[in-house]
């Protein structure tokens, strides 16, 4: 199995996988939008403008296992991250990124 396969969910609730990203330089960000790094969103935005035509691709992960600070919903994080950062790389739905139920992603 490669990266590729792995099941994703989009933020907005479609199963998909990372399949339509192949060929890409991929990075893949576990975020969180009520943390001290929630900034991170406008460089991660800064770089999805200035690299996707390259073929560089942002795939941020809002993840709710560190200290609480993604605890909205999916329609929550959307929300924010378009209205105070105007992110337009592909979010993905809240993911556990460690312990048992961690994505394989987070894993692999």
């Amino acid at each position: 199995m490669s990266i590729y396969d792995f099941p994703v969910e989009t933020i907005t609730g479609e199963k998909t996988t990372l399949a339509p990203y192949r060929g890409n330089v991929l990075i893949i960000v576990n975020t969180a939008s009520q943390c001290g790094f929630t900034p991170q969103y406008a460089g991660l935005q800064q770089l999805h403008e200035e690299y996707k035509e390259r073929g560089v691709e942002i795939l941020g992960f809002p993840c709710n296992q560190f200290g609480g600070q993604e605890p909205g919903t999916n329609a929550d994080v959307q929300q924010f991250c378009q209205t105070n950062y105007g992110v337009t790389f592909p979010m993905f739905a809240k993911t556990d990124v460690r312990g048992e139920n961690a994505h394989p992603l987070f894993v692999f």
